[in-house]
């Protein structure tokens, strides 16, 4: 996909599974929306094609509009009508043409499935960004798709209506069997939610062991070595020409995991909280807080002699051969 000569998304193939849930990650800038948009029927690629369920998609065809009923997208900032919420699910059901009569208990299945019944004759301009978030989710549901897309489906909402629409997704999922793709910059959300993790960096699909991928700056120690300084948090000794603002990755499966604390002092160390273990075939995925969340991958036979929980103390090393700098 290019925007004039500037190529902003680079995917040889991509193939997703019908009734799967599908998470990407990725920086601000990756693709992740653009690739949304395709997605959603809402632009042509610039080359290559698009099929939905073994069809290939026609961006000139009139059948769009039916597959835009299919594949419906949910925005970071979701617009309503300036109605009731009731009003705005109806407006959906009424270009499906679904009889009068059957609309108001339609309407209540689905605001009770967001937990916005309560709300159903509010006026909807007046609703916090979490609750605008859930009606919109109850209104793209009213399409009765196959696939819903969300972007960034929690980045502005408080505690409360995140812990509610990943509730939300996980139930359109395992109860309506539909499919579910979102994007986020949060890793912990990302293994919660999806049955399969996507990364994109620079427009590409890059290898999951390059999913640690952070905003830094390479700056000089006193004693005239360098250090990249990673979200104003981490300092990473490097070995690099490079000066100033960079992009940073950290490949997990060549950072070392160990419970002695004493650890700590050595180079490139840093020691900090396990928030989560995640079973992956032949390795566990084991996501650490030092500060910035660092993902590890951990062969299993190593994982089963290092009787690690979530919530202990761990420390990490990041040897040279573990960090890349663009």
């Amino acid at each position: 996909m290019k925007y004039g000569q500037r190529t902003v998304l680079d995917i040889g193939e991509l193939s997703l599974e019908a009734g799967k849930v599908l998470g990407i990650l990725g920086p601000n800038g990756a693709g992740k929306t653009t690739l949304l948009e395709i997605l959603a029927f809402l632009q042509p690629p610039t080359s290559g094609e698009l099929q939905f369920n073994g069809k290939e998609v026609d961006f000139s065809n009139n059948g769009l509009i039916q597959l835009r009923r299919k594949v419906v997208i949910v925005g970071q900032h979701p617009i309503l009508f300036t109605a009731t919420v009731s009003k705005n699910l109806e407006y959906p059901l009424g270009i499906r043409k679904l009889p009068r009569v059957n609309r108001a208990r339609i309407i209540e299945e689905l605001l009770d499935l967001v937990g916005m019944r309560p709300f159903q004759n509010s006026q909807a301009h007046r609703l916090s960004g979490g609750e605008t978030q859930r009606v919109a989710i109850a209104r793209a549901l009213a399409c009765s798709p196959e696939v819903i897309l969300f972007d960034e489906p929690t980045a502005n909402v408080d505690v409360e209506n995140q812990i509610a629409i990943e509730r939300i997704i996980q139930e359109i999922n395992r109860e309506k069997g539909i499919s579910v793709i979102f994007t986020t910059h949060d890793m912990i959300q990302a293994s919660r939610l999806a049955d399969k993790t996507l990364f994109l960096f620079d427009g590409k699909i890059t290898h999951s062991t390059y999913e640690n991928i952070f905003h830094g700056r390479i700056e000089l120690d006193d004693n005239g070595g360098k250090y990249c300084l990673i979200q104003n948090r981490l300092r990473l000794g490097v070995h690099t020409s490079k000066e100033g603002p960079v992009r940073i990755l950290i490949d997990p499966t060549v950072v070392k995991v160990t419970i002695d604390e004493g650890a700590g002092t050595k180079e490139n160390t840093f020691c900090g909280k396990l928030l989560q273990l995640t079973d992956e075939s032949n390795r566990v995925r084991a996501l650490v807080d030092v500060g910035i969340p660092l993902s590890v991958l951990i062969p299993k036979e190593q994982f089963k002699n290092m009787c690690l929980s979530p919530g202990e103390a761990v420390c990490l090393t990041c040897p040279t051969e573990s960090i890349k700098i663009i």
